[in-house]
């Protein structure tokens, strides 16, 4: 608890309690201080006041400020296509829609809430509370191949592996346009767009170095099928890359055209085979899975 205590002035004479405390803290907005009065914790001159209360010159106020609340994710009965488990990890194919770990508006129906209900304790904790297991991401609409870790001896190995390029992640997507070449690299620099915080951006400034490569797999009408191997494992790398280049993801809304394929539901994007060492034995482990429903009916559409 955090609690602070002011004295009304002159100057502040006649202002409603909430717009008051509200100008008086910048951390507290006026609808926190509302209901900061409504929950009793607000007194002037000892006693709670009424939410339209205006305050008086010598008015004593006092406000007591809960610790902020850490939210924790919590087990959820969510059914999880397994693609390889054992004792040190395992592998699921996330389906497009579902958002990995919990996040501001998303702290139910994540692939961590599956995994705490699945796996019970068994899980490794690198990450905190939000993220148990998780060893690397895949955006929310994004489907395909993700390794979560069960103890926090695997999770080194396997984040050493990534940091090291050794772990293999190749992708398929459809993107627009058409490419002269069968096969190429995207060497650019990703950091958060300097405009639009809440996107990437190739950037010099305050970027890191991203490498995407791809190859085609099949050609359409205004579409490109293509396989992508991530050298580097940038937030959006390659919605970010495939939109420089002037090719983006199909169906993706934040990089794509203005008019997106609404019936694809997102980015056209699987991540669909991965190929790592095993922590424990040093085996090679080899992944893939199918293209999902919604990818290859819209392969099939393109093809008619």
């Amino acid at each position: 608890m955090n609690e602070k205590t002011y004295l009304i002035s002159r100057d502040d004479d006649g202002q409603r309690i909430d717009s008051y405390i509200s100008s008086a803290d910048s951390e507290i907005s006026r609808s926190a201080a509302a209901k900061l009065i409504s929950d009793g914790l607000v007194c002037v001159n000892g006693k709670v006041p009424a939410k339209n209360y205006r305050i008086k010159t010598g008015d004593v106020i006092a406000v007591t400020v809960p610790d902020p609340v850490l939210p924790q994710a919590v087990p959820e009965n969510i059914p999880l296509d397994i693609v390889y488990e054992d004792n040190d990890l395992l592998v699921v194919n996330k389906p497009k829609g579902m958002v990995v770990h919990p996040a501001a508006g998303n702290y139910s129906g994540t692939l961590v809430n599956a995994l705490l209900y699945y796996c019970k304790d068994n899980l490794s904790g690198i990450n905190g509370v939000l993220r148990p297991g998780i060893v690397h991401r895949i955006d929310k609409d994004t489907s395909g191949l993700l390794i979560a870790a069960k103890n926090d001896f695997s999770h080194r190995l396997l984040a050493e592996q990534i940091k090291e390029h050794s772990f293999t992640r190749k992708y398929q997507a459809v993107v627009y346009g058409n490419f002269k070449d069968d096969e190429g690299t995207v060497n650019a620099p990703i950091g958060r767009n300097p405009v639009d915080r809440k996107k990437m951006a190739v950037t010099e400034k305050n970027s890191r170095n991203a490498v995407t490569h791809y190859r085609v797999l099949g050609r359409y009408r205004g579409f490109t099928h293509l396989e992508l191997i991530l050298e580097t494992g940038r937030t959006h790398q390659i919605r970010v890359h495939m939109a420089h280049i002037g090719h983006p993801v199909a169906g993706d809304p934040v990089y794509g055209p203005k008019k997106v394929i609404s019936s694809l539901g997102g980015q056209c994007l699987h991540a669909y085979y991965i190929a790592f060492k095993h922590p424990r034995t040093g085996n090679m482990i080899e992944l893939s899975t199918d293209l999902p429903e919604y990818f290859s009916d819209f392969l099939k559409f393109l093809d008619k």
